[in-house]
């Protein structure tokens, strides 16, 4: 690492940790204050942070990593991705507000009054957490090995990046809480922005055009580098994955059939409704009217991010190719000018325009990507944990600060497990027949979230007669269902395409489940009182809580 990295790197890394020592200063004095700031969020600021919260690894390097390998069929991954706060936004954001609580677990458990659904929504959302944690704090490993091959005692570069990466953003969690964390990724959601419209500018000075790269890289053979059993490498094309077809850079089907490309992009829109991590933050706002106005932000700033990252994939795959015989450092990465990790596109983008310091801006952006959405994740976890957990059931009259002791406590074992995981993870036995590793594994993240929580929770706030009962046996099926065709799909390289997005079969038979359930069940007691939460005017809310205060009074 040269002394410009390191003064990049070590600038943003000090600069992280002074916003969260001042939140700390400010207000991390409560639970409330450490998982949800308060509920004092803005409506630009929430929005900046719910980009830096949701646009983690497998966007900042996934979706250029997945156009650059599989061209329009990774250009799918953006799709989806940008088009998951729609439903949000038309859907879930201001009522989910306008109730209240702390957590998807606790807005699930009150609604439905019951504590059977609070944990096992608890259940299932750790394993939300852990599935997307883990793909990031790989994507850590990937980028520090490329910056640096700096290393701790006992350990490699790339186990070096996940540890310190993990480590890091606990630190930043346990010090700032949701405040700190809130605008430490606000901050680094611009710069991340800032980073790509960078690189595109540089493109653009050159005379790229978007139109002229896809007709240069369609007259390419698409192909990814595979290592053999026995350390030799050969090059996979995408012909010979689809026996002989015509599928080309800018044309669907190297990587997708259609109904592949329908059940990603499903998955992805699906799954974002329930990401604990994301939903978490609409808690923060102040009002259900500022949560929905943050989401119309958050629509345009990731359709603006994402954008860019499909261009900046397709201007790589030119490139790196054209240059990769000119540059040692270049060549090493590549075998027959196709770099030999995805992931490293955007890295190289960075390097080719800017030398060591535009790799080191652009993977100091990658990581304060990582950072970011670990700790976004971390809080998650920590408020189920601290919060439906052990406020709730285990200690139910703890004080303030033992209340906060268990979220502290919850942060660092989650980042742990989650460490441990990512250095178990060996993704050169992952990587065949997946446009891009990042994005793929965050993708199965997003497969639990849509294939369980999204429908309990859109069922639960769009219709009154939702049960308690039916809830549970739903995502208790969702999620068998789900961790069935993953874990078929990691451990099949041959399996088909949608297992790994089965959200598109799940989604609708879990829903189907609920709502015969429900109507043979008894539906919840005070749902009319619930409905007036979620829907009712303001003036019907604060007529509904004058009366509730009188009603106290007088007893």
């Amino acid at each position: 690492m040269t002394a410009a990295q390191a003064g990049v790197l070590v600038a943003a890394l000090v600069v992280s940790v002074g916003i969260g020592l001042l939140a700390r200063v400010r207000s991390t004095r409560t639970a409330l204050d450490f998982h949800l700031a308060g509920r004092q969020t803005g409506v630009l600021l929430n929005a900046f942070a719910i980009c830096g919260d949701y646009v983690s690894a497998a966007s900042f390097l996934g979706v250029a990593a997945a156009v650059y390998a599989a061209g329009l069929d990774g250009a799918w991954y953006a799709t989806g991705f940008a088009a998951g706060f729609i439903p949000v936004l038309l859907f879930i954001a201001t009522p989910l507000r306008r109730f209240g609580e702390r957590s998807i677990p606790d807005f699930l458990g009150r609604r439905y009054r019951s504590e059977g659904v609070r944990l096992l929504a608890v259940v299932i959302v750790e394993l939300i957490i852990l599935a997307y944690l883990v793909p990031q704090a790989v994507a850590s490993g990937i980028a520090w090995e490329l910056l640096s091959n700096a290393s701790l005692p006992g350990l490699s570069a790339y186990a070096t990046g996940i540890v310190l990466s993990t480590s890091f953003t606990a630190f930043l969690v346990l010090v700032g809480g949701m405040r700190g964390t809130t605008w430490n990724q606000a901050l680094q959601f611009a710069v991340l922005l800032a980073v790509l419209i960078w690189l595109t500018l540089m493109l653009v000075a050159e005379g790229f055009s978007y139109a002229e790269t896809l007709t240069d890289v369609e007259a390419q053979t698409l192909a990814t580098p595979v290592v053999n059993d026995d350390g030799s490498e050969q090059l996979i094309t995408v012909e010979s994955r689809l026996e002989g077809g015509d599928a080309t850079f800018g044309l669907p089907g190297a990587r997708y059939g259609a109904v592949g490309h329908f059940a990603l992009v499903f998955t992805l829109m699906a799954g974002t409704a329930g990401l604990p991590h994301v939903m978490n933050r609409f808690f923060t706002s102040p009002t259900g009217r500022a949560a929905r106005m943050t989401t119309v932000w958050v629509v345009g700033l990731v359709g603006v991010f994402y954008t860019l990252a499909v261009m900046l994939g397709a201007a790589a795959r030119l490139e790196i190719s054209r240059r990769a015989d000119e540059l040692d450092w270049l060549a090493e990465l590549s075998v027959d000018g196709v770099l030999r990790v995805p992931e490293h596109a955007l890295l190289s983008l960075g390097r080719l325009y800017g030398g060591q310091l535009g790799l080191s801006v652009v993977t100091t952006g990658a990581l304060l990507a990582i950072i970011s959405t670990i700790g976004g994740l971390l809080l998650a976890a920590s408020a189920s944990w601290g919060h439906d957990i052990y406020e709730r059931h285990i200690n139910p009259h703890a004080s303030r600060a033992q209340a906060l002791r268990a979220g502290q406590v919850s942060v660092a074992v989650v980042a742990l497990i989650a460490s441990v995981l990512a250095l178990l993870l060996d993704p050169a036995r992952i990587t065949i027949g997946t446009p891009s590793l990042v994005a793929s594994l965050v993708t199965m993240a997003f497969a639990l979230a849509g294939s369980t929580l999204t429908p309990a929770m859109i069922l639960g706030i769009w219709w009154k007669r939702s049960t308690a009962p039916a809830i549970i046996l739903g995502m208790a099926t969702g999620l068998v269902l789900a961790l069935a065709a993953l874990t078929w799909s990691l451990a099949d390289p041959n399996a088909p395409e949608t297992l790994q997005t089965p959200v598109v079969a799940v989604g609708p038979l879990v829903s189907a489940i609920i709502v015969v359930v429900s109507l043979k069940t008894k539906p919840v007691a005070d749902v009319d009182e619930i409905w007036l939460k979620l829907h009712g005017s303001a003036s019907d809310r604060g007529a509904e809580r004058l009366t509730q205060a009188t009603l106290e009074t007088t007893r």
